[in-house]
């Protein structure tokens, strides 16, 4: 697959990370050229100097024969722009990465799609719908749902409460039980389990399950004791927080605490004064978030453009009473050191926006593929086609490769979990999760 992308910044290299591994036919354009000799030592793929907009640039670079044409500059504009004329030159599908969630209304898919624009991302609104994913439950570290909760993924930290440490999985979770674990971070390490291995303190798990048993869940992991979300802290008043609160459920309540007077003045305008609370300080300031209700706040979330400040101020938060903490950590480097210090849920914007884009250059019916930075695998919906190797035997006989497994199903609907009997339907959507495995081997049971 030949793939182009437009833009050396945090966003672009990160996918070309990320597609490079696949060994991918990969061209990477930008007008600066320290930026580009940076990723060119990095990873295998060709670089190109010059600007997105350069029609002679993208003949050049063979936009002609592209499969996917990927604009991940910081202008929305020039990445708008290079797609129509991508497009008008013969690639096949066009990604923007844009900062207006207008673009977003699924009423205006069908006109930017006529314009040559296939699809668009706005990094800021799926952040702040992981936010609130997390927002939501406050016991759990990451929350991914299929078909509107019809499957529900949970990331959940294991404590001292938890009921079922050091018991075989295979006595935990068998065929007829309605939840399956489908990883597990350890140390440092991603396991993906087996029947003998089991759950340890400290351990970060995935479980798989329907929605009216995550009460159960709840339970079995020790976390009822964990108070619901309803006051949420909020440091940072920059994009991804105004997303953030404006789509918040109506039952949670904001406060922003902003260091800059004249965002201050803007957040008023933006934001639904009998929702949020907007403040001007510093929030590292301890005097500052006792006195704005540190102790009556069940969440806080870190969104300043530092990682550094992120993390120091979630673990000031966590040290003053606040079970819940959110930080945004931009940088790669940061998310381990973020995960050893017990920092709960970790958002990267360009990991979100790049696992949207890779979706785009699969083959098979895939939908919502997420890179789960915390134990470094890939999580996905397919749906099988008609005759597709996945539906020819039961689960069991099909050879799945080691570091794959298969979560549950959604079928007519109705999510349901996965054993060694279960014959997979064409139509059906297939959670599927795989560590250490390129998806293009993974999406060929699926065709």
């Amino acid at each position: 697959m030949k793939i182009i992308i437009t833009g050396a910044y945090v966003i672009g290299t990160h996918l070309a990370k990320l597609l490079s591994r696949d060994h991918e036919d990969i061209t990477l354009i930008d007008e600066d050229i320290e930026r580009l000799n940076k990723i060119n030592t990095e990873f295998d793929l060709l670089t190109m100097q010059a600007m997105p907009n350069s029609i002679k640039a993208l003949k050049e670079a063979g936009v002609s024969n592209a499969d996917l044409f990927i604009a991940v500059t910081p202008d929305e504009n020039l990445n708008m722009t290079s797609c129509m004329l991508a497009k008008a030159l013969g690639a096949k599908k066009t990604v923007a990465k844009i900062d207006d969630a207008e673009y977003t209304e699924p009423q205006l898919h069908e006109f930017f799609s006529n314009l040559g624009v296939s699809s668009i991302i706005c990094p800021e609104m799926l952040a702040a719908k992981d936010i609130n994913n997390g927002l939501k439950m406050s016991w759990v570290r990451q929350r991914w749902d299929v078909h509107d909760g019809a499957l529900v993924m949970l990331g959940i930290k294991l404590r001292e409460t938890c009921e079922i440490l050091n018991r075989p999985l295979k006595d935990l979770c068998g065929p007829d039980d309605p939840y399956h674990v489908v990883a597990i971070k350890r140390d440092g390490d991603t396991i993906i389990p087996g029947g003998n291995d089991e759950l340890k303190l400290y351990d970060l798990v995935y479980f798989m399950t329907t929605k009216q048993y995550i009460p159960l869940i709840r339970k079995m992991v020790g976390k009822e004791h964990y108070i619901d979300v309803k006051n949420v802290m909020i440091m940072g008043g920059g994009s991804t927080a105004v997303r953030a609160v404006e789509t918040m459920p109506e039952y949670m309540h904001a406060k922003i605490i902003e260091i800059d007077e004249k965002r201050c003045e803007e957040l008023n305008e933006l934001l639904r004064t009998d929702k949020t609370l907007v403040i001007n300080g510093d929030g590292r300031d301890t005097y500052l978030l006792k006195e704005e209700g540190i102790n009556n706040t069940q969440a806080f979330v870190a969104l300043t453009g530092n990682a550094e400040t992120n993390i120091l101020a979630c673990l000031t938060a966590k040290r003053l009473g606040v079970r819940k903490t959110v930080a945004v950590v931009e940088n790669l480097d940061y998310v381990s050191m973020a995960e050893s210090l017990d920092i709960g849920t970790i958002i990267n914007k360009k990991a979100i926006a790049a696992s949207h884009i890779y979706q785009m250059m699969l083959d098979a019916n895939v939908m919502n593929v997420r890179f789960l930075m915390t134990v470094n695998a890939d999580v996905a919906e397919f749906v099988p086609q008609e005759g597709a190797r996945v539906t020819k035997k039961p689960v069991r006989e099909l050879g799945l490769p080691r570091g794959m497994t298969i979560g549950g199903i959604v079928r007519n609907g109705e999510g349901m979990l996965v054993s060694g009997n279960t014959l997979i339907q064409a139509g059906d959507t297939v959670v599927v999760f795989c560590y250490g495995l390129n998806m293009k081997n993974i999406e060929k049971f699926f065709i």
